[in-house]
């Protein structure tokens, strides 16, 4: 019940507000697909929490790149990925 709230604001946030917006993430997958896909495979608690991580990590000075969500909950980039 309160993931699908959370990844009900989060597709919102995907229609109504990012469009208003220059794309700036520096991931791969976008932020918001990061939390969706995050909340998705480690539940409302852990997901939003590593989707948070994701948000604070993505700054101007971020080196970026691909940072798909791990199998393991991890609050880092996907060392595993690169």
């Amino acid at each position: 019940m309160i993931k699908g709230l959370f990844m009900q604001a989060v597709r919102f946030y995907q229609k109504a507000i990012s469009p208003a917006f220059p794309p700036s993430c520096r991931y791969q997958p976008t932020c918001s697909q990061y939390m969706l896909e995050a909340l998705d495979k480690h539940g409302a608690i852990k997901g939003s929490l590593m989707g948070g991580a994701r948000i604070l990590r993505c700054h101007p000075w971020a080196q970026g790149g691909s940072d798909p969500v791990p199998d393991h909950f991890s609050l880092r980039v996907n060392s595993d990925h690169k």
